[in-house]
């Protein structure tokens, strides 16, 4: 017999997970302090101040890692958007409302390290880089979701883990140890979040499996990383992605199916035959994945081969 559930039903159900997974994620959790991520003594004043302002001989990063380190920062950035639309998705009251807040207060930790790092080290121009800002944050965020809870914590669960891959990654190609550093403990926060939410909508799994399943369904056909709205957006996804920032295998591979392996997803048998077809529709939708990741690793392939002849 399949039972349903109100939204406002299963925020009830699930509040004794929300507040036992908050109390995990609290014992686990490192509280850090992004000036100790900052080499402040490389610090100056920019001309406003009687100093000189960014000039590009200044940036000791690649064009790729300067591009994805504005990507990630840009989208840490947009954390206004984000919290309306959690809070809206869940709740501000008891466990969730806490979770809610704690969640924004330290992913909002990224955003200051990040562009204090950028700005201090003269890696990229921050006056372009306040635009932007200025930009993505005026264009909000335009999400699909319509603050639904079962879609909302789908979502975020794969949105957690890629941006704890791309934070990863990026770290790697700035070739910078302090950069690296401070992109590890970014990663690490992500993971913790991923977590939590993965947790959660497990849970919900298990409570209303036909609707969990097709929501986590229609999120993963239809998914976007949160900094869409972006300037330069598509442009710069493709540059990360062909030099392996993040791109569609890693998304199946490192992202969708961990998490729908410990879901277990494709071995439950708890779906009616409307869940049935969810599932089908997503398995699907995984072959058709991995046969573009397959079109692009090969089209990139030789894409880096002509590049790497032409330099020779």
């Amino acid at each position: 017999m399949t039972m349903t559930f109100t939204q406002l039903d299963l925020l009830r159900e699930l509040e004794p997970t929300v507040e036992a997974n908050l109390n995990r994620h609290l014992s686990m959790t490192k509280n850090w302090n992004p000036h100790d991520y900052v080499p402040w003594d490389e610090g100056r004043n920019f001309a406003e101040m009687g100093g000189a302002d960014w000039d590009p001989d200044q940036s000791r990063l690649s064009e790729l890692a300067k591009v994805a380190m504005i990507t990630n920062l840009l989208t840490e950035d947009n954390l206004p958007s984000y919290h309306r639309e959690i809070a809206g998705s869940f709740s501000l009251d008891g466990a969730w409302g806490t979770w809610v807040n704690r969640w924004t207060a330290e992913e909002n930790r990224h955003g200051i390290v990040m562009r204090d790092y950028l700005v201090v080290t003269r890696a990229v121009d921050p006056v372009q880089l306040e635009q932007y800002r200025m930009e993505h944050l005026t264009n909000g965020l335009d999400s699909p979701l319509n603050a639904a809870f079962l879609p909302s914590v789908a979502y975020v669960t794969f949105q957690e883990l890629a941006t704890r891959l791309s934070h990863r990654n990026t770290g790697h190609a700035c070739a910078d140890d302090v950069a690296e550093r401070m992109l590890d403990r970014i990663a690490a926060d992500e993971n913790l979040h991923m977590v939590f939410y993965r947790t959660l909508a497990g849970a919900a799994l298990d409570l209303v499996p036909d609707a969990a399943i097709e929501a986590i369904t229609d999120v993963l056909i239809n998914f976007q990383m949160p900094g869409l709205s972006m300037p330069g957006f598509r442009r710069n996804a493709v540059l990360l992605a062909k030099h392996g920032i993040y791109d569609l295998r890693q998304h199946l591979d490192d992202v969708v199916m961990p998490v729908l392996r410990i879901w277990n997803v494709f071995e439950r048998n708890d779906f009616t035959d409307a869940g049935e077809r969810a599932r089908d529709h997503l398995a699907t939708h995984l072959d058709d994945l991995r046969h573009s990741a397959e079109r692009f690793e090969e089209a990139r392939d030789r894409m880096l081969a002509r590049e790497a002849a032409r330099a020779e």
